[in-house]
């Protein structure tokens, strides 16, 4: 589904004539941060290539970062580190191939420090952002029906409406399917795209 589309099906299942456009957009976009915060399937995997041209000890991550899959320097898989482990490095400035490292707020250190190659770094990210009513993205194809759910547990709590608990009850069968289909596509090495859990009509 496009934007357009979830706008008004969602208006449509919230059935409520004090409801704005202002509101369905912000509902919607609280429900596609949610999911973001807890699906974590092929749909929000991305990958970020850095060319190093410099001695690198620190890289700046993503603006739409939520979490890290891997980093990879050449063909060589980093090793993460928790920060006290990661610690006594900080104190050299050694060069070379890095093998090492850890995060600290919204960068990634790194050890021994490179001063030329490629860093591949895989990681979940936010979904793409909606704007146009012609716009849409990979949730939005494969999974419309979890936005949309998710955006009226959004309006139930604003409105306070009784049908919370079943939106929520909802949205919570829809996430699980999802990420039950993912997992399953990953053990199983399939390359087969989610499907739509749920098909709407054209009306």
């Amino acid at each position: 589904m496009n934007y357009g589309e979830l706008k008004s099906h969602f208006e449509a299942l919230l059935n409520r004539s004090d409801n704005t456009s202002a509101l369905t957009e912000t509902f919607i976009t609280q429900g596609i941060s949610r999911i973001g915060r807890q699906l974590r399937t092929a749909m929000n995997e991305k990958v970020q290539a850095y060319a190093l041209t410099s001695q690198t000890a620190l890289f700046t991550l993503p603006s739409d970062f939520l979490e890290i899959i891997s980093l990879y320097y050449g063909d060589r898989q980093l090793i993460r580190l928790p920060m006290a482990k990661f610690r006594p490095f900080t104190s050299s400035a050694a060069t070379g191939a890095p093998k090492y490292f850890t995060r600290q707020q919204e960068g990634i250190l790194l050890y021994p420090q490179p001063t030329d190659g490629t860093l591949t770094l895989y990681y979940y990210g936010d979904f793409d952002d909606l704007i146009a009513d012609s716009d849409s993205n990979a949730l939005s194809v494969a999974a419309p029906d979890l936005i949309i759910y998710a955006a009226l547990t959004y309006a139930a709590d604003f409105y306070l409406d009784e049908r919370a608990e079943l939106f929520e009850a909802k949205y919570q069968g829809f996430l699980s399917e999802i990420q039950e289909q993912a997992n399953d596509q990953e053990l199983n090495g399939s390359i087969n795209t989610i499907a739509p859990a749920y098909a709407y009509g054209d009306d």
